[in-house]
């Protein structure tokens, strides 16, 4: 174990499996890195054919020039990017190369603690905050000679993508936001400004943004990532995990931060083993019926013909795919947990005044919400903890009759699972009205590895992964 490394797992893990990319000349220019999968580039540093130092330089100069497009980008970290590059390219050139993640550049949701870097949480009462100790999963990436090159935006307190520097916007179409409290990141890896990033969900915050920017974006079982030095907003739902362009590349940086760590005791020591090559044939695949047949949900009609198809690709693979319902369980009512703990966590601001210089004033913003959840009554806590347990037994069932069920991401279950734990992950399903529309996989808890791999199946089928939003000559 590392030296003054607390009590917990040893890092890194042991490598995983994954699809390296054929031998090929050296790319034209960077830029035409900028939107490669992780797998591409740690292919290319392996082999030297780029190194660290290049690419590094590469997003810097792109989250300089569309950052501020798209308020992205709270703040820059060059002269970390460029220590660590140095470093990563000495090591590869030495033989030492760590893995997969060696070299490649990303960005860090702002609130992850980062030695010395600011770390604002997205609100003006937090501007100038300097954590002197980095976030575990920060620390991790780190030891996997990973490349930190910016701290990006957070919804102020992890609460929608309103931020101190504005509203963060959709590379797809910059009148409209991200989504979710991760769109920094979901901004940033969907535009090339990072080739992965990490973001964090309570409620739908990794998810939400992934489906709106169009990058696959996993939010692991709860306890499967140590949360030390992420801002606590619900110590029962609060989740970290990668957003990246490929589900294998969720899994690779999945592999480098998971685990224990002796600082949170939530997160536990449950193996993840990838499996690029899941046969998909052997599986029942759910699909939610109520919101993916017509006519019912709230979709447009492109929007559905976009998620059948969808599913018609699933089919494709062999899998066995069956109809399910999510529990009739009114997962909204236990939104209770989530607002008595959000005030618990941020009740001296509130009692301050400092909730006072938080962008968002409205009627559904964290300031009121704060005040009206000190008078939650602890009887109410407690019933909505135990009827959440009760959901978790229901959501078990129907996952002992499934491997995994699919829902647009926009479903009754994002609450649901966010209650449950359970992992899920958003992939790009394709377009509508210019825009994307992804579908969500959620699966077994602490399995992770199946929904990835039904996931990563159904990218190796379709296109959409290869589409990008090209920001080239918009103004800001």
């Amino acid at each position: 174990m590392a030296a003054g490394r607390p009590a917990g797992r040893a890092t890194p893990h042991a490598a995983q499996p994954y699809e390296r990319a054929p031998d090929g000349e050296a790319p034209s220019s960077l830029e035409a890195l900028a939107f490669a999968p992780l797998t591409l580039l740690a292919s290319r540093l392996e082999r030297r054919q780029v190194t660290a130092t290049a690419l590094a330089e590469m997003y810097l100069a792109r989250l300089a020039r569309h950052g501020e497009l798209l308020r992205c980008v709270v703040t820059p970290t060059p002269e970390l990017a460029r220590a660590q590059a140095a470093e990563a390219d000495r090591e590869i050139a030495a033989g030492r190369y760590r893995g997969p993640l060696h070299g490649v550049p990303w960005g860090a949701k702002d609130l992850l603690a980062t030695a010395g870097i600011p770390t604002t949480w997205g609100a003006r009462p937090f501007a100038d905050q300097v954590f002197d100790y980095d976030a575990t999963v920060v620390e991790r990436l780190r030891d996997a000679g990973a490349v930190l090159v910016a701290k990006l935006s957070t919804g102020a307190l992890a609460r929608g993508g309103v931020w101190f520097g504005g509203s963060t916007r959709n590379p797809w179409d910059v009148t409209r936001s991200s989504s979710g409290s991760s769109a920094g990141p979901g901004a940033a890896t969907a535009a090339g400004l990072v080739a992965f990033a990490i973001g964090s969900e309570t409620l739908g915050s990794i998810i939400s943004p992934s489906a709106a920017c169009g990058v696959t974006g996993l939010r692991p079982t709860y306890g499967r990532v140590s949360r030390h030095g992420a801002m606590a907003l619900s110590w029962t739902m609060d989740k970290i995990g990668p957003m990246c362009r490929r589900a294998e590349d969720c899994a690779l940086v999945l592999n480098a931060i998971y685990g224990p760590d002796g600082r949170d005791g939530t997160a536990i020591d449950a193996p993840f083993q990838w499996r690029p090559d899941l046969d998909l044939r052997r599986l029942r695949i759910g699909y939610v019926a109520r919101e993916l047949d017509e006519p019912r949900g709230d979709a447009t009609g492109e929007q559905r013909g976009v998620l059948a198809a969808a599913l018609d690709v699933l089919r494709e693979t062999g899998a066995t795919l069956v109809p399910v319902e999510l529990p009739d369980f009114p997962a909204d009512a236990l939104r209770i947990v989530l607002e008595a703990e959000s005030a618990a966590a941020f009740d001296d601001l509130t009692l301050s005044g400092g909730v006072d210089e938080l962008t968002r004033q409205t009627a559904d913003a964290w300031p009121n919400s704060f005040r009206a959840s000190r008078y939650i009554p602890a009887v109410e806590y407690l019933r909505a903890q135990r009827a959440r347990t009760l959901l978790i037994e229901r959501l078990e069932g129907l996952l002992a009759g499934v491997d995994v069920f699919v829902s647009p991401s926009r479903s009754a279950g994002l609450a649901m699972t966010n209650l449950t734990g359970h992992p899920a992950v958003a992939v790009k399903a394709g377009f509508a009205a210019g825009l994307p529309v992804a579908l969500m996989v959620t699966g077994r808890l602490y399995d992770e590895a199946t929904v990835l791999g039904v996931a990563h199946a159904y990218e190796r089928r379709t296109p959409w992964g290869g589409m990008h939003p090209d920001l080239e000559g918009r103004a800001v």
